[in-house]
C-alpha cells in the first residue's frame, strides 16, 4: 500500500513538472544550472528587458493544434497506405 502511495506522488510530481513545461500550469519550470551551462557555457545571461515572443496563455493552444495537425495527417497518410495496399 504504501509502495502504491509513493509510486502516486512520484507520478503526480512528473505530471505537474510536464504541465508546466507546457505552459498550461502557472509559469514553465526553469532548466537546471548545470543543463543552462551545459546548453550555452559562453552565453551572456538574457537581459531583464527581454520579452517573449508570444503570449504564453497562446502558446500552448498553438502547440496543441499543431500537434492535432500532425496526428490527423499521419491518420491520413496511414489510412491512405493501407488503402492502397488492400487494392
Amino acid at each position: 500500500m504504501v509502495v502504491l502511495l509513493i509510486a502516486l506522488v512520484i507520478v503526480a510530481l512528473v505530471a505537474q513538472t510536464a504541465l508546466r513545461q507546457y505552459g498550461l500550469l502557472g509559469t514553465p519550470a526553469a532548466p537546471a544550472k548545470s543543463e543552462e551551462r551545459a546548453r550555452a557555457p559562453d552565453a551572456a545571461p538574457p537581459s531583464a528587458d527581454a520579452s517573449p515572443a508570444a503570449p504564453a496563455s497562446r502558446n500552448p493552444i498553438e502547440r496543441a493544434r499543431g500537434v492535432e495537425q500532425t496526428v490527423q495527417q499521419g491518420a491520413q497518410d496511414l489510412s491512405r497506405r493501407i488503402d492502397e495496399q488492400t487494392k
